[in-house]
């Protein structure tokens, strides 16, 4: 359809096919190395995947990250990026991970939602401040948590930062991509679960993240969002959308430090 190749990334990125494959083995080593660090598929809702992952660091916490995989709402699990708890884990972070419904058993506006219970959840077993981030399709629904359509359940007054990567930010150019026989998105939905088209909360922090080699569509929804909400923009150079994760695994790099200071 029209905007498949606009938001297609592997076939334009040198060795795109190789990055799944690195990603889950880096994933792999980071939870055996943590041994009981990492509590692997806790619990928030009762649908097959509703769970999450939660990774402490060494001492008392001083705060919790949520991380938020992509893959366009339709694959990938929190376990093939296990390794990008690095970075907060190093700065004394503890880093949760969670599992959602993916289409074509759930629509986005469900999605939402589910993140919504599984931030609530994980908030509970840390204490301090939260960020929230993600990437792609994660980013999106980063972006929705610091929505203000979103009701307060006791874990927004502490969510310090919002950190959208490489966001989808306004759906509706998808409604014409190939993956909408799947997504299943209509002009309503669309709008609706669009932040770029949203009001953000007020008071809420974010800054969105774009690599400077990604594809012209996600620098332009990158720039939408910021553009909407007034909020700053940070397009890294040298990055493109598979490696622009990559800077979570370290602790004192610049989006690490957009991040948790």
């Amino acid at each position: 359809m029209r905007n498949d190749d606009a938001f297609a990334n592997g076939k334009y990125i040198e060795g795109g096919d190789d990055f799944p494959g690195r990603w889950q083995k880096s994933a792999q080593g980071l939870r055996s190395e943590l041994g009981p660090r990492a509590r692997l598929g806790l619990r928030y809702g009762q649908g097959d995947r509703n769970w999450f992952d939660l990774f402490l660091p060494g001492t008392e916490p001083a705060g919790l990250m949520i991380f938020i995989h992509g893959g366009y709402w339709l694959e990938c699990s929190p376990r093939d990026y296990s390794h990008l708890a690095a970075g907060a884990l190093a700065r004394g972070w503890a880093c949760a991970m969670p599992a959602y419904t993916l289409a074509p058993r759930a629509r986005i506006a469900a999605m939402t939602g589910e993140i919504r219970m599984a931030l609530a959840v994980a908030a509970a077993e840390v204490a301090g401040p939260i960020v929230v981030t993600g990437h792609s399709a994660g980013g999106h629904l980063a972006a929705r948590m610091a929505c203000a359509d979103l009701a307060d359940e006791g874990v927004t007054g502490r969510m310090a930062n919002v950190v959208p990567i490489s966001p989808l930010s306004d759906l509706r150019p998808l409604m014409e991509t190939s993956m909408n026989a799947t997504l299943g998105l209509d002009r309503a939905e669309a709008r609706a679960e669009s932040p770029a088209l949203l009001a953000r909360r007020p008071g809420q922090r974010v800054r969105v993240w774009v690599g400077a080699d990604e594809r012209p569509s996600f620098l332009d929804q990158a720039r939408r969002l910021g553009n909407a909400w007034s909020c700053p923009v940070t397009v890294e150079p040298g990055r493109h959308h598979f490696d622009i994760i990559a800077g979570l695994e370290t602790p004192d790099g610049p989006l690490m430090t957009a991040l948790l200071g």
